[in-house]
């Protein structure tokens, strides 16, 4: 099944996207669980090591004070925020923050925030000083519509409470100048909230925009929204319960989406590692066969807090469980190649085709060339077990002299060429 050839482009919508977007990748940070002080100037002693390691946008999980009350476990969930324009305590303070945002610049890094617009806790000061801006049931209670025990929902009818939103959201680009937000559950706010909080805010600086979400209209307003069916699609792969084709036909949606959308591609995530399983749970042998696709495919890819250690172990969401850092982690420098050629080979950068390859083994294998001038990256993944897979490769700007990305061997390719993949084996070959 041919499942797509496009053109990588930085169109959008209604906002141009920044510029440093092309070719970047996202690391997720867990500040609570990364480190046992589990605040921000311990994690602040990562970022020379996560700098080498490739890593370009640090998104932070919510970094707002939690609710109290019901609180779920002892230390509460991130996203039940009581105050949008205050710091949780358990991570430090402000200059705390404001001096990890500048250490980070300083090495020429980015960073996003966690923003949740859908819901507060149950204490947020929103709750007494303006009952009005929120969701009442039929006895007039507080409530919340999607199951959360512990917040309740904003109602974006009040035109007040938008505002005094955006302003909060201004406030952290002010104050402490990040470079964007990742949004929460952005689907259940209206697009036309976005509209107005991106245009307030980037009137202060452009920012990258990610939405939670997979609601094509949201790209009016968003750079990136996440591929959860993707997600879900793979791990119905690995179970046996879906095929190869099943997956090309879930890419070539993805490819037809608008001009200019990009899908963040992941193998976890917090909620995925806490709630469903890391992903050598999930995708067992094929887990690094598919953060290579993550981080080769069009699009940008994320890396969660201890990915590249590896993290065997879910970790627990309102308790403080530690990632275990002992000694170097040994994916740093797998995550090191795939992170460092997206910003060296410009064919994993806007503008580059992309070009689906023909092998005569379709039905277990993703192969794909992308060619930006003279610069060129080809990536074959073996999803199967089979061992020893004889592979027979043909594509007209295929020839070139290349480079394995992970061992450093060169080899030339002809316009014809026959590999041989061992099983969940992967191959990157850059020109660059």
């Amino acid at each position: 099944m041919a499942y797509g050839c496009y053109f990588w482009n930085t169109m959008s919508n209604l906002f141009k996207a920044v510029s440093w977007l092309s070719g970047t990748n996202i690391y997720e940070v867990n500040v609570r669980q990364y480190t046992h002080e589990g605040n921000f100037k311990a994690f602040q002693n990562h970022l020379p090591r996560l700098h080498n390691m490739g890593v370009e946008v640090l998104w932070f999980m919510p970094i707002g004070p939690i609710g109290v009350e019901k609180r779920l476990g002892t230390r509460g969930s991130y996203y039940a925020c009581r105050d949008y324009k205050g710091i949780n305590p358990e991570f430090g303070t402000l200059e705390d923050f404001k001096a990890l945002v500048a250490a980070a610049h300083n090495l020429g890094m980015k960073v996003i925030i966690d923003w949740v617009a859908n819901h507060t806790a149950y204490d947020h000061n929103w709750t007494k000083e303006h009952p009005e801006w929120y969701i009442k049931d039929a006895e007039g209670n507080f409530t919340e519509l999607n199951g959360w025990n512990d917040v309740i929902d904003l109602d974006y009818e009040q035109k007040d409470m938008r505002l005094e939103m955006i302003s909060a959201m201004e406030y952290w680009v002010k104050e402490c100048d990040i470079d964007g937000f990742r949004c929460d559950m952005a689907h259940l706010v209206p697009l036309s909230f976005w509209v107005e909080a991106r245009t307030h805010c980037e009137a202060i600086k452009p920012m990258l925009w990610l939405a939670e979400c997979e609601v094509i209209a949201y790209h009016d307003v968003f750079d990136l929204t996440y591929a959860w069916e993707w997600m879900h699609v793979t791990e119905k792969f690995i179970q046996g319960t879906a095929n190869l084709d099943v997956l090309k036909s879930l890419l070539i949606r993805y490819a037809a989406y608008p001009a200019g959308a990009k899908k963040l591609w992941f193998t976890t995530n917090h909620d995925e590692n806490s709630w469903n399983g890391t992903e050598y749970e999930k995708y067992k042998e094929a887990a690094k066969a598919f953060a290579v696709f993550s981080c080769t495919w069009p699009g940008v890819p994320l890396v969660y807090s201890g990915q590249e250690l590896p993290n065997m172990k879910r970790l627990l969401f309102f308790e403080k469980d530690e990632i275990e850092w002992t000694g170097q982690p040994l994916l740093e420098s797998f995550y090191e190649a795939l992170l460092s050629v997206r910003r060296q080979n410009t064919a994993l950068q806007d503008g580059a085709a992309f070009l689906p390859l023909t092998t005569n083994a379709d039905d277990k294998v993703l192969a794909y060339l992308q060619v930006n001038g003279n610069n060129k990256l080809l990536t074959i993944i073996n999803l199967s077990p089979s061992t020893r897979l004889q592979l027979t490769i043909a594509h007209e700007q295929l020839s070139g002299h290349y480079k394995n990305i992970f061992n450093g061997l060169e080899r030339i390719l002809e316009n014809n060429t026959a590999l041989e993949l061992q099983a969940w084996e992967y191959l990157v070959l850059s020109t660059v």
